[in-house]
Order: structure tokens, then sequence, then C-alpha cells
């Protein structure tokens, strides 16, 4: 772990210091002051707030509370009402500048590890196997803020579970740090599709961009022989060989790692970039959140020189973006367009997970409208 920085503090007179770790790449607090069972919710949060980080050294179950506690303090609802955003755009950015300010909030309540990933406090869980799955194999101690620790056993949880792939008939297992499967009208759209011709010749397909592979184990299911799987995420690649495996199709699938696309051509390749063209605001978000639409366009600018002829690309985007003023349709074509590609044809589907029907939530109005897409794309 000696690459990661050094948070200190002063604990019982003496100066104490250890290694931090921040899986949102947040610097270690500046500020750290230890605190046990007697601090109060108020006073936790305004330290907080005030960029003071609080080191718990009482019972495990009352630092949940304690968190669950500043939570509610940070979605209060102010009582002066702001003026509302005056469009999606705006209402985009508020939220996102909301959100990351709650996150370095709640991020400020920290515990303390062993080498072996355990915490030494009273009615703590065995979080030795969740921060192992996430981290490798413990090196030394180190400080972590409870709400990340949160997520790695949130991560775990789906990983020992699973998630319901209705096409599959069968769960795929996501890793910590590779974006979850939940949203499962795109896998459908790639299940559903009319598949190319051309594949009758040379049964290959290229998934570019895989994650946990689900979308290649749909591929394979389908009865394409060859897969070539593409990721540039260790997490990723591991995850999709892991799910694979499971799921019998280690031979059909070769996983590698790649930037976009293997080497050589294929009658069908598939992406499903992030939809979201902003900046993430830590690196477990890239998976949503694609600068300046970075992934999009090098698919598409590369797509042409790497199809059959008689191929397609199956390009699977959602057009939240347009809604919300951060990309337009033109802009989209305009880019297809310039790539040397022609569109063969587009399956929609409406989503349907809970923030759709979630008229108190900041983007409903650009989530009511939102359609997921497979654009089938050719060369011209």
């Amino acid at each position: 772990m000696i690459d990661f920085p050094i948070i200190r503090w002063n604990e019982g007179g003496e100066e104490r210091s250890a290694r931090w770790r921040s899986e949102a790449g947040t610097p270690p607090p500046k500020r750290v002051e230890v605190a046990d069972d007697r601090i109060t919710a108020d006073v936790a949060y305004r330290m907080a707030c005030e960029g003071t980080a609080l080191l718990w050294r009482g019972d495990f179950q009352n630092a949940r509370q304690l968190l669950q506690a500043m939570a509610r303090r940070a979605d209060e609802k102010p009582r002066k009402a702001k003026p509302q955003p005056a469009t999606l755009t705006e209402a985009f950015h508020l939220y996102r500048q909301a959100q990351s300010q709650r996150a370095r909030t709640l991020g400020m309540l920290l515990l303390s590890f062993g080498a072996d990933h355990s915490v030494p406090l009273r009615r703590a869980p065995d979080t030795r196997a969740a921060c192992t799955e996430a981290y490798g194999a413990g090196a030394e101690p180190y400080v972590a803020s409870l709400r990340g620790l949160q997520g790695l056993i949130g991560a775990h949880e789906w990983r020992k579970n699973g998630v319901e792939i209705p096409a599959l008939d069968a769960r795929i297992h996501p890793h910590y740090g590779v974006f979850s499967p939940v949203r499962g009208e795109y896998v459908g759209l790639v299940n559903d599709a009319p598949l190319p011709v051309s594949l009758k010749g040379k049964s290959v397909a290229f998934d570019i961009g895989t994650g946990t592979g689900v979308l290649s184990a749909v591929l394979a299911k389908r009865g394409i022989r060859r897969i070539v799987a593409t990721d540039q995420d260790p997490r990723a690649l591991n995850c999709a060989r892991e799910n694979l495996e499971r799921l019998g199709f280690a031979a059909q699938v070769e996983v590698v790692q790649a930037d976009l696309f293997p080497e050589g051509r294929a009658p069908l390749i598939v992406c499903n970039p992030p939809w979201i063209p902003a900046r993430p605001s830590s690196p477990l978000e890239y998976a949503i959140f694609d600068p300046d639409s970075r992934m999009l366009r090098g698919f598409l600018n590369g797509l042409a020189g790497h199809l059959d002829e008689g191929g397609e690309g199956w390009l699977i985007l959602s057009d939240l973006a347009e809604h919300l003023g951060l990309r337009t349709r033109d802009e989209l074509l305009g880019w297809i367009d310039a790539a040397g590609l022609k569109v063969l044809g587009k399956m929609d589907v409406k989503p349907h997970h809970p923030k759709v029907a979630d008229s108190g939530d900041a983007l409903h109005a650009a989530r009511a409208a939102e359609t997921t897409s497979l654009w089938r794309l050719a060369a011209k």
C-alpha cells in the first residue's frame, strides 16, 4: 500500500498516522478529531460540514446510527426555498453538485482497519471478505470512511447474490466497481434484435466495454460461436471472466484488455457506452459518465474499420442526455455520419426503474421521457 497517501491525527496526546484509502479518490482530510459514542449528531454533522473528519473509537453500530442521522440532516430541505432551476441542464448540474457535497460530508466519519481489513470496534461485522474482494489482500493498517465501507459491503452482497437476467434465465454477479446490469431493458434489446445475416458465414462478435460480461453471455446464448469481449478495467475483466465461466460460456468468449476494439474485424460489434456526457466525480462513476462522450465517439469513429462487409454495429444508448440538454440528437446523428456510418434501424424501449415514477426526483421530467435504444449501424 506504499502508493496510498497518509492521514494524520492526534490521539492521547500523540501524533498518529496511517495509510488512507478512498475509492472516490478524495485526499485525506487535513483536520481529524477522535470521536466516540458521546458525540451528538448535530455536532458531528456541523464538524463534517466544516471539513473536520471524525475518527470513530466507539461502538460500530452506534457509528452506523450516527451516519444515518447525519444523512437525514444532509437531506433536509432548506428553510428558505431556493429558486427553481430554469432548465433541466441547470437542474442536472445542481443535482450533481448537491450529491457531491453530500458525499463529501458523509464521508467524514472514518474507521480504522487492521492489516487484514478487520475493524477493531465493538459489534463490528466481519469486513474482511468484502474488503478483500475490492482491495485484494491486506498489507498494513489503514483508515477509510464508514460510508465507503458500506459501499463495499453492499457490493459484496450484490456479488454473492447476483442479478437475475431473464434473457439468460440465470444470474450475473457484479464485482465491486463494475456496473451492475440492474437496468435490464438494454439487455433485452440485445437479446431481441435480429442478428446480421453475415454471421452465418463468420460467427464472430465483439463486445466493447464488456463490464460484467452480460452482453457477451447473451450473444453466446444466442449461438454466436466466438465472441471477443474487451475492457480496460482489471476489475471488469476479472468479473466478466468469472461470470462467463460460471455460465458455461468461457470457451466461446475471449476476454481481453483493450481500449475499445480488439484486433481484426467481425460481422457484429456491440457497445453499451456510458450514457451521460459529464465528468465523473470518482473512478467508480466511469461506467455512467463519459466525459466529452469519449467512449461513444471512439466507438463510432472506429466501427467502420472493424466491421466485416455486411456487418452491423449495435450501439445501445439512452437518450437521457438529450432530455438533460447535455447532447442533441443532431450531434449524435452528425457523429454517426462523420464516422462513415449509416443507420439501418433502431429498436426502442422505455425503462422501468423506480426513478421513472418518482415525481420528487429533481430530474423526473427527463427520466420520465427517457428511451433506451439499440441503433443498428453499418458502414456506408
